[in-house]
């Protein structure tokens, strides 16, 4: 059961990864940076929370490691790095700075994309980690025309930025280490939000434009006759016919999810790209109808107006970041993703679905990713804490020691492997190891109620609000083994 170990799930992709990795009960582990008022564990439970309050049964648990990819050794402890080249057996990287243009090239996205990726390489290197799963982007194609194949990468093709430049050296430096056994690359377009419920956490590309043109609406004064913002008409230098590659992140997380726990598909490289691209006449309509921006007007590449108005003036400022992003895309060939995942065909982005999308962000004006920190009403983690103690200062001494993992799902749940030795708990370890007999799967409210004595671990056998997995004993024998953690005390009376 070795675990994937996957960066950036704090990122819009990264949260519809790790979501749809554990619902197919993946072992995860996800490598996240503390934030200033919000622990990597706590950031990585208000993620879940949105997942858990949507279905009816509450996900499993990643092993959260604290850490940083731009750090060596990624910024973990010597505790958490052995744990990682004990249990890791794969790396997902997925974490990336969209930053478009440097100051210098120590700062971003050369800090993250380069530097993250070769520390990253270096700790999959060292903890003997042999398969590789790497997040690019389709963008890689740079400036290019034409068709772009999924095996092409460096033709010498100029960029419109930074991003796409570190894109490139990031994949070169992948492909060049020759530790990596099994390496695939995933190359996603430009991505939006969940195709059927508009959710999103960034708003990058599509949507600046939508803040952009609905910060203007909302600020300045609308003519009652034209219906133009300050009675003022935006002329861009664009003809309508530019394409954009905008593929929803619910369906790039499916693919990728799908490869990923399929070996079959591995060691290729997928543009994760639709079908159809939309054009910015399309998205000049969706900012109409969405918002009122009206009076935006389609003059062609060639137009440089010299009689710039007030209204022009705005919206060319807040908007010159992305001058590169409206220039027309390549057409991005398709044929490894359309083999490996055709019955995941990639959903329209249409009119309608822009709008929809639109109408969402637009509602939740926005928003910033919470910052106010999850208060758990349970951690499961509180009561295995001696156990996981005494692991970490003990050896163990045959593969049978190991005979039960403890998997408790929901909000302040986790994952834990038990060293049990002639019956009795001498410790525990962080997450759950390949050599298990067998797995108790219980949720984190049936485990607090197990801890402070509203409930039993037969009665919770009996009524099925836990079970277990697997052979190796009998489950009147499973309760008394586990009936140890409900006190800490005993840790002491085992020593």
């Amino acid at each position: 059961m070795a675990y994937y170990l996957l960066t950036g799930a704090t990122g819009l992709l990264g949260n519809y990864l790790l979501r749809d990795l554990l619902r197919k009960d993946v072992p995860v582990a996800v490598l996240v940076r503390p934030s200033r008022r919000q622990t990597a564990r706590q950031r990585i439970e208000l993620l879940l929370a949105k997942w858990d309050a949507e279905q009816e049964t509450p996900l499993p648990r990643p092993v959260v490691l604290e850490g940083d990819i731009t750090q060596d050794d990624l910024g973990l402890d010597a505790n958490d790095l052995r744990w990682a080249a004990e249990y890791c057996g794969a790396v997902i990287h997925n974490a990336a700075s969209l930053t478009f243009h440097a100051t210098s090239e120590e700062g971003e996205p050369y800090r993250s994309n380069l530097t993250g990726t070769r520390n990253v390489l270096d700790f999959a290197r060292a903890a003997g980690i042999r398969e590789f799963h790497h997040v690019s982007t389709a963008y890689v194609a740079g400036l290019r025309e034409g068709r772009c194949l999924e095996t092409e990468l460096d033709l010498g093709q100029s960029f419109g930025n930074d991003y796409e430049k570190t894109k490139v050296a990031a994949e070169q430096l992948v492909r060049s280490a020759d530790f990596i056994q099994s390496l695939t690359f995933y190359r996603p377009s430009i991505i939006i939000g969940d195709s059927q419920t508009g959710f999103t956490t960034t708003y990058h590309g599509f949507y600046a434009a939508l803040q952009l043109a609905h910060t203007l609406c909302q600020s300045l004064h609308r003519d009652e006759d034209t219906g133009l913002i300050g009675g003022q008409s935006v002329r861009l230098s664009l003809d309508g016919s530019e394409t954009k590659h905008l593929v929803p992140v619910d369906w790039v997380a499916a693919a990728m999810t799908h490869i990923i726990t399929s070996p079959q598909w591995h060691g290729q490289t997928y543009h994760l790209t639709p079908k159809h691209p939309v054009t910015t006449r399309l998205i000049r309509d969706v900012l109409e109808q969405s918002i009122g921006f009206y009076g935006a007007k389609l003059y062609g590449h060639n137009f440089q107006p010299t009689d710039i108005t007030e209204v022009e003036v705005l919206f060319n400022e807040h908007i010159r970041v992305y001058d590169s992003y409206w220039r027309m895309d390549p057409e991005f060939d398709r044929t490894n993703i359309e083999k490996a995942a055709a019955h995941l065909p990639c959903p329209d982005v249409d009119l309608a679905m822009l709008m929809r999308l639109s109408k969402v962000a637009i509602a939740e004006n926005f928003p910033t990713p919470s910052k106010k920190p999850v208060e758990l009403d349970f951690d499961a983690a509180q009561p295995l804490q001696p156990w996981l103690e005494m692991g970490s200062r003990i050896a163990v001494q045959h593969p049978r020691e190991r005979m039960l993992a403890l998997d408790v799902r929901g909000a302040g749940g986790g994952q834990w492997q038990l060293v049990v030795r002639h019956g009795q708990i001498i410790g525990a370890e962080t997450g759950i190891h390949t050599d298990h007999a067998a797995i108790c799967r219980t949720d984190a409210v049936t485990f607090a109620d197990i801890i402070s004595g509203r409930a039993t671990w037969t009665t919770v056998f009996e009524s099925g609000a836990a079970h277990i997995i697997g052979n190796g004993a009998t489950t009147r024998e499973y309760s008394e083994m586990l009936s140890q953690l409900v006190d800490a005390r005993e840790v002491s009376e085992v020593r």
